[in-house]
């Protein structure tokens, strides 16, 4: 009988040390195995389990390492198959192996058969070393193979990595602003609509070379932020209908309705919920499954979609599911809704821009940003999550501290860094680099999390330069097995 509970290496360990098999172990391609000399356990973190082993495989006497995993696939999942110091391997021991795969490969390209020792355990035996397993809890993510394998690395050298990622993925965050920046001049230029209008950005666009004359148009800064702003809200599972929603309400289209309505925000809400697919039509629910709101916002919208003539999105593009209410997509557009207004009446970029000219000290800097996007609640949402339902408890704010945060780091920084790049501004540019460096969040996300605590740099994990690096080392290595090219991987993996 398979014991209950997690198995973990360490009791594994135990099972080889004293040979504990109930029968003679054999491989899966049918070549029996003889330990002659189980080795001798690895102390160090680093390498294979037990070394200098005496194992007879079918009819060929081996004198190597062994490795002891949980399950077959943990050989890749640990790394060993791009780890040198696993070159000396002979035999992969793991406890289960589902698919009966025959072999592992070491990085030097070796055929390393595996053994799984599932049917070669006494019940007895497994019981007695397993029954305290479900209390032990493992640590970091699949992802990240070198967790166990870190600390070799010297402190700095890791700390140094992920302060040239931090900076690295600031570096992508300007590039792509700058890059829709000159596609919105170039929408604009050509009177080009999207998304009705497809187009294709032709090849005069990408060779030609754009001067700050080309940035002038202050409807082009407010749409890139405006963009930016709603995509940021919608966090990672409502981004993309977030952005869509941006572009399809665009500036242009605001401007051209708001003229003379005196409740702007009750007007931005009326629009975004309906092209958002968010509001359903009044006239055709029963009287009472509706509320004055929802008949005051419908109202609007029919005076002004005759004047509408972009796409719309529907109720399933939007993700509720699995997300804490305040996360919502109708409290994010309800907080977006008053940001937008920010954009357009209260100078919200000029407000920024002189900030971060007049502003000497760095601290208060920071605290003046971010509550520029700390939004309260207030109305109809401050008492709602969804249409027609009344919360159990008030809504305090639209967009927290933690959420203001994400927004300053992730937009507002490398925005106003092309801005200054663009104008030439370039003590003001290097400003934005210094308070990117200097900025601590409220919060942090799992990836952080894991990648801090596996890396041991978990002291760090809330100054955003680092937060920030350990994002892109996750993405851009860990999760792709680009090991042997991270300057940590090409270490401890040498």
């Amino acid at each position: 009988m398979e014991p209950s509970g997690k198995l973990y290496e360490k009791y594994l360990h135990e099972i080889w040390k004293n040979q504990s098999f109930i029968k003679p172990l054999r491989t899966y391609d049918h070549n029996s195995i003889t330990v002659l000399d189980p080795g001798v356990y690895n102390e160090n973190s680093a390498g294979p389990d037990f070394q200098h082993c005496r194992l007879k495989i079918g009819e060929l006497t081996y004198v190597g390492d062994v490795e002891i995993d949980l399950d077959y696939h943990d050989w890749k999942r640990h790394g060993h198959n791009i780890d040198s110091k696993y070159n000396k391997v002979i035999l992969h021991v793991s406890f289960t192996n589902n698919q009966k795969q025959h072999y592992v490969f070491t990085k030097a390209g070796r055929k390393v058969p595996n053994l799984s020792v599932k049917n070669f355990v006494d019940p007895a035996v497994a019981k007695e070393l397993f029954e305290n397993v479900k209390n032990i809890k493992p640590t970091g993510i699949k992802s990240i193979k070198c967790a166990s394998l870190s600390n070799e690395v010297r402190f700095k050298t890791k700390k140094d990595f992920v302060v040239k990622l931090g900076i690295e993925r600031f570096n992508k965050k300007s590039k792509r602003i700058f890059d829709r920046l000159k596609e919105l001049v170039f929408l604009e230029e050509n009177q080009i609509a999207e998304p009705v209008i497809r187009y294709e950005l032709s090849k005069q666009f990408r060779e030609r070379e754009f001067t700050y004359n080309d940035f002038k148009t202050a409807d082009v800064w407010q749409q890139m932020f405006y963009e930016l702003m709603f995509e940021a809200l919608g966090y990672s599972k409502n981004k993309s209908p977030m952005l869509k929603l941006s572009k399809y309400v665009n500036i242009k289209f605001i401007k051209k309705i708001d003229a003379g309505e005196e409740d702007k925000i009750k007007l931005y809400e009326s629009v975004l919920f309906n092209v958002a697919g968010l509001l359903h039509d009044v006239d055709k629910l029963p009287e009472n499954e509706t509320d004055e709101y929802e008949k005051e916002l419908s109202e609007k919208w029919a005076k002004i979609k005759e004047f509408y003539d972009s796409e719309t999105l529907s109720e399933t593009q939007w993700h509720f599911l699995n997300n804490r209410p305040q996360n919502f997509p109708t409290i994010r557009i309800a907080g977006g809704a008053r940001l937008l207004y920010a954009l357009l009446y209260e100078d919200l970029i000029p407000k920024l821009i002189k900030k971060f000219e007049e502003i000497r000290s760095d601290r208060v800097l920071i605290n003046s940003v971010r509550s520029l996007f700390i939004v309260k609640s207030e109305g109809y949402w401050s008492e709602h999550f969804i249409f027609s339902k009344p919360a159990k408890e008030k809504i305090k704010y639209f967009i927290g501290a933690s959420r203001a945060d994400e927004i300053v780091v992730n937009i507002v920084l490398p925005f106003l860094y092309v801005y200054f790049e663009v104008f030439g501004k370039a003590d003001l540019a290097k400003r934005t680099l210094k308070i990117y460096q200097l900025y601590t969040q409220k919060s942090d996300n799992k990836i952080v999390r894991d990648v801090s605590e596996a890396i041991g740099l978990d002291g760090y994990k809330k100054r955003t330069i680092f937060a920030q690096g350990m994002i892109e080392l996750f993405r851009s290595y860990c999760s792709k097995d680009k090991c042997l090219e991270c300057e940590i991987g090409k270490i401890v993996f040498e």
